[in-house]
This record gives structure tokens, C-alpha cells and sequence, in this order.
């Protein structure tokens, strides 16, 4: 699909915002802004499969994904959660080997998709864009470090107090009484996003619950600020 006026508008905000392109001219960021084109997907629907021999480059215009890893046994795991502005596939669109993860639309979403060839144009004219994505990738690198460390070494009550410290900076939000309010993912959901059995993730949260650290509303967590003690507090 070619891109509308308000799409090009929409693609140049979030373009600008990635580190490959941010240093670039309007002029030539509005050349490569006609290099994109848009792919809508419905919630639950896979953008593409870890291993498929895709090599284009996503922006998330609107919506949200999760990026998964699957196991030989078919388990799932989250890797992370993009939303509106973020962009993936960058690494297939570099090296164009096979993709390394899965991405599913969690909701109905609209991407600015660019090809490889287009890219790899881009890049003939302007070499500072593969320097500035090599940083991106880099610090992407550092996250995923940084991730694999927190699940080798720590219990499932310490990662689930990382991912809930993430997901309120990310999306929480902060109740007269100190409280947290976070949007209520199901304990499969939540041990998918952790490396954990959702056994064991339901046995810490009931042990939670009834130490009053959180309350499970109909379609919400209330945590208590008391659950981060011991590591910084979120802010929302």
C-alpha cells in the first residue's frame, strides 16, 4: 500500500526518532520517507516467524507487537513488548539471513515497512546511517545482556518485580494511595515475559496477594509500593 499524506507525516516524526536516521537532512529524510510502504495486521496475527528468509524493516505507526522466542517443545518466550514508534527487523535488513524471533500484533496495527534493497540504496548515499544503526543495535545487544543475566540469576519473585517495575514505567499509572495500577496480564502471560513455569509464577502471586502487595482487580493489578522495597522505586 502507498503511503497517504498523514502516513509520510507520521513515518518522518518516528523516523527521526531512529538513531540510523536521526542525523539525516529533512530533504533526505523525505526521499526515504517515499521508499516506505504500509502493511496493517489484525491482533494475533504474526508479522513474521522466527527462521522466515523476510528482510524488511518495520515501523510501528500504530498498535503494539510482542517479539517470542520458540522452544524446540513449542514454549514460548517473550523477549519484549514494542509499541507506536518503536521499529524491529533491522538485523535481517543489515546481514539478510533468517529472522531470529517472531513478531505477533497484539492488537490491530498499522506499520511503515521498508525493504532491504531500498535500504541497503540508502546507505550507498549515506554511510553514516549503517554507523548510527550499528549503535542501535549495540545498545539493543546491551538490553538483551543485561535481560539473560537477570534470568539466570535471579528467583521468580525478583524477575516478576523487574517485569512489573518495567511495565509501570511503561504504561502504569499512580493512585492517591500510593498504590500502582497496571493493566492485568494473565499468570501464563506474565511467566512467558519472565522464564518462569506459570506454576510457579501463580504460587509467588497468590503469596503476594495475600500479603496484600498486590490486589487482583477484574481486569487489573494493584501493587503496593511496599513490593519494590528493596530495589528503586518506579516511577509512573
Amino acid at each position: 500500500m502507498i503511503l497517504k499524506e498523514k502516513d509520510k507525516l507520521l513515518v518522518g516524526k518516528f523516523l527521526k526518532r531512529i538513531p540510523a536516521f536521526g542525523n539525516l537532512s529533512d530533504k533526505r529524510v523525505d526521499q526515504i520517507i517515499n521508499d516506505f510502504t504500509i502493511r496493517t495486521f489484525r491482533a494475533g496475527e504474526t508479522v513474521f516467524y522466527q527462521t522466515d528468509m523476510s528482510t524488511d524493516m518495520y515501523i510501528i505507526l500504530e498498535g503494539r507487537v510482542k517479539v517470542t522466542l520458540l522452544s524446540e517443545e513449542g514454549d514460548e518466550f517473550v523477549l519484549t513488548d514494542l509499541n507506536q514508534g518503536d521499529f524491529f527487523g533491522e538485523l535481517s535488513l543489515i546481514d539478510g539471513n533468517p529472522r531470529s524471533a517472531s513478531v505477533i500484533a497484539e492488537e490491530d496495527s498499522t506499520f511503515a515497512v521498508l525493504e532491504r534493497n531500498r535500504f541497503l540504496d540508502a546507505i550507498k548515499e549515506d554511510p553514516d546511517i549503517a554507523i548510527d544503526l550499528l549503535k542501535s543495535l549495540v545498545q539493543r545487544l546491551r538490553t538483551a545482556t543485561e535481560r539473560e543475566e537477570s534470568l539466570a540469576f535471579l528467583a521468580v519473585h525478583q524477575r516478576l518485580v523487574k517485569l512489573f517495575t518495567k511495565l509501570i514505567k511503561d504504561e502504569g499509572k499512580k493512585q492517591k494511595n500510593n498504590f500502582y495500577l497496571l493493566k492485568k496480564r494473565t499468570h501464563k502471560e506474565i511467566a512467558e515475559r519472565i522464564g518462569a513455569s506459570r506454576e510457579s509464577v501463580s504460587k509467588v502471586i497468590k503469596k503476594l496477594v495475600s500479603g496484600n502487595l498486590i490486589i487482583e482487580g477484574g481486569d487489573v493489578f494493584l501493587l503496593s509500593p511496599d513490593l519494590f522495597e528493596d530495589i528503586e522505586e518506579p516511577t509512573d
